[in-house]
Order: C-alpha cells, then sequence, then structure tokens
C-alpha cells in the first residue's frame, strides 16, 4: 500500500530569465512502513520536497497524495488539521515548549486536537525511545540527543501515517546522531511507520531502506 504519492511535483520562484526551478516534475512513490531517505547538496530542492510533502508549502503544479487524500485539495485549515493527525515532523531545532516537561511535550499535539491519549502506546514510544526516566524533565535538563528523542517521541504520539525529518540529527554529534537514527529506524520497524528523511550525510542515509538522489530540483537516481 501507497503511503505518500506525488504526480509532477513543481515549485518555481520568480518569472523569466530569472525563474529557478526548486522542484521541477518530481514523482515519488513510499509504500507502507518504508524508510526512505533523500540527498541532496545545499540548494538541490530537498528541503523544499519536504515542505511539499508535508503540506507546509502549496507547490506551483503537481499533486501530494498522503493517505489516498490529495492534500492540497483541501482548504487551508483543514490541510492544518490532517497534517497534524496525518503528518509527523522532526526537524533539526527540536522545537520543544520549554515549560512543560517530557511527557507533557510528546502529548501535547494530541491535547491540541482534544483527543484521547493512548496512554499504552505513549508509553511503548517512551520505553523504545529510552526515556522512560525522563519524562518529568523539563527540556533544559536534557542533552541534544535526548531532546531529539523527545522530539521524534512527539511526531509519532499522534499515530502518523508518515513521518517527514529534516536533516534531524543535523545539531547532534556524530556518534548521537547514530545512536538516535538506529532508534528512529528501530521505532519505525517496532511501530511500523512510513518514514521520509532529508540529509546530505552520505553514511546516515545508509540507514535507509532506500535511498533517493535530488539534484537541481530533479530525482536523478534511487538504489535499494
Amino acid at each position: 500500500m501507497d503511503v505518500l504519492r506525488t504526480e509532477q511535483l513543481k515549485k518555481y520562484y520568480g518569472e523569466g530569465e530569472n525563474q529557478v526551478h526548486a522542484l521541477d516534475g518530481i514523482d515519488l512513490t513510499v509504500s507502507q512502513g518504508e524508510f526512505v531517505a533523500i540527498v541532496g547538496t545545499s540548494g538541490s530542492g530537498k528541503s523544499t520536497l519536504l515542505h511539499m510533502l508535508g503540506g507546509l508549502d502549496k507547490p506551483t503544479e503537481g499533486k501530494v497524495f498522503i493517505d489516498g487524500k490529495d492534500i492540497f485539495s483541501l482548504k487551508k485549515d483543514e490541510r492544518t488539521i490532517f497534517r497534524r493527525r496525518k503528518i509527523g515532523f522532526v526537524f533539526q531545532a527540536f522545537n520543544l515548549i520549554p515549560v512543560l516537561n517530557v511527557y507533557e511535550n510528546i502529548v501535547f499535539p494530541i491535547e491540541l486536537d482534544g483527543n484521547r491519549i493512548d496512554r499504552n502506546y505513549i508509553e511503548h514510544i517512551i520505553t523504545t525511545l529510552g526515556l522512560s526516566e525522563k519524562k518529568d524533565s523539563m527540556p533544559n535538563q536534557l542533552s541534544g540527543g535526548q531532546q531529539q528523542r523527545v522530539a521524534i517521541a512527539r511526531a509519532l504520539a499522534t499515530k502518523p501515517a508518515i513521518l517527514l525529518a529534516d536533516e534531524p540529527t543535523g545539531n547532534l554529534d556524530s556518534i548521537t546522531s547514530q545512536d538516535v537514527l538506529s532508534l528512529l529506524k528501530t521505532t519505525g520497524q517496532k511501530l511500523e511507520q512510513t518514514m521520509v528523511m532529508i540529509t546530505h550525510n552520505e553514511e546516515i542515509a545508509q540507514m535507509a531502506d532506500r535511498i533517493l538522489r535530488i539534484e537541481d530540483g530533479r530525482l536523478l537516481s534511487c538504489k535499494k
């Protein structure tokens, strides 16, 4: 089953001779439970692609389907709700709420939506990510790696159809990066979670099930 699919996704900036093709006709399919890494240099279009996949920015042309839904057919408010329920985001910046403890940060998106917290599932995520002893800690009491684990747990808390990670280890040292990515992959396998990760780091990308390369707004190659 395909969780994510794009059709001729394009994003252009400017006009005439100065027009920049940030994305130039991206066709992409990601299956249920797959872990895909998209690799590219700065300016290749990888972050623009992630923003399109997550519904954070509208394409010039093309479509993005998540769980069979054309996300850009939704009105802005509807898309915001769909994004909160169906898409988990993990960014370089951990974006934790400083006045909330670890547990409160993790369940915040669920409470924001007014939904019931599946406490067994949340505890499973917390245990898998090695945060059981940190549930009552505040963000400023955590290491960078621990903060990123909390950010991952928060992204998984709503049981999203897909997890999108934008350079998730960009602010971590190499050893912590490997630990976090290993946990991300393990968690994904245990929860049958679909993930797309954007990175410029070839070594980190090797942990994915499939690697796609983007240059000048086009997907040029892929390998298993």
